[in-house]
């Protein structure tokens, strides 16, 4: 497996939170250099970005976590769906299999064209595909979650042509047979901070599995694949400690940056 560069991740971090619509005003630079497509749910909002550029081989396919009360009812919803990814079946989070069927149009026709998410990104990216285009799915929290089932599902149908998978305080997602039959686990990072609650979920460790290689990002340190009961362990002892680790030279060394806008 190849590491994740320092450019890649802040660049797919910012396009994550470009996926919510309070943050263009920040971050709108970001996009100019890419052409755009967008996958629009039935409220018109923004669910999937599509970005690439002429000249890169790159396509970017990034996906909007929970917005609104049905989203995160859903995401509480634990309950396994059987699946069905081209060649085989398994178990997956019910509110995460209910996104691929969403109801969906790209930016350029209208809701009387809407179709499921899955088939319509199939559709999308398909003109992308047949210029030699290979693609990077990436996601943020229920975004991440169907990231990897989408990705999953596309290397399936298209083979070779998914570049890496990177997420973001991703939920797990299916069960053991999923996690056994996961394509991708070369090519997905999966992106923990600190003590992020979300990235424990669902509460059933044993039935719900994570897929590819984790990067925890925990006291200016990246740990690789740390067993999430350590995590936790570790998590919890640096939050005890914390009134005693400000102290630390090191973290009035950190925020120097601070200085530079006073």
């Amino acid at each position: 497996m190849k590491k994740l560069k320092r450019y890649q991740y802040e660049r797919y971090a910012i396009l994550c939170q470009l996926a919510y619509p309070d943050a263009e005003a920040h971050y709108q630079k970001v996009l100019t250099p890419f052409h755009e497509r967008q996958l629009v749910d039935k409220y018109g909002r923004k669910s999937v970005r599509i970005l690439w550029m002429e000249d890169k081989k790159e396509v970017i396919v990034v996906f909007r976590g929970s917005l609104g009360v049905k989203d995160w009812l859903a995401n509480l919803i634990f309950l396994p769906a059987k699946i069905q990814q081209v060649d085989c079946h398994f178990h997956v989070h019910w509110g995460f299999r209910r996104f691929l069927n969403l109801p969906m149009y790209s930016s350029t026709k209208t809701i009387d064209e809407a179709l499921p998410l899955r088939e319509l990104l199939c559709k999308v990216l398909e003109p992308l595909r047949a210029k030699g285009k290979r693609f990077t799915f990436i996601g943020h929290s229920s975004g991440g979650a169907v990231a990897v089932l989408l990705a999953d599902y596309y290397e399936r149908t298209h083979k070779k042509a998914v570049k890496r998978v990177v997420t973001f305080g991703q939920p797990a997602v299916g069960s053991r047979a999923w996690y056994k039959n996961y394509l991708l686990h070369h090519k997905t990072y999966r992106i923990c901070c600190d003590l992020d609650i979300v990235t424990f979920m669902p509460p059933f460790p044993f039935y719900f599995w994570h897929v590819g290689k984790m990067l925890w990002l925990h006291d200016d340190q990246i740990y690789e694949n740390t067993p999430t009961h350590e995590r936790f362990l570790k998590s919890l002892q640096s939050w005890l400690m914390r009134p005693i680790t400000y102290h630390y030279m090191r973290k009035y060394i950190r925020n120097k940056s601070l200085f530079d806008e006073h």
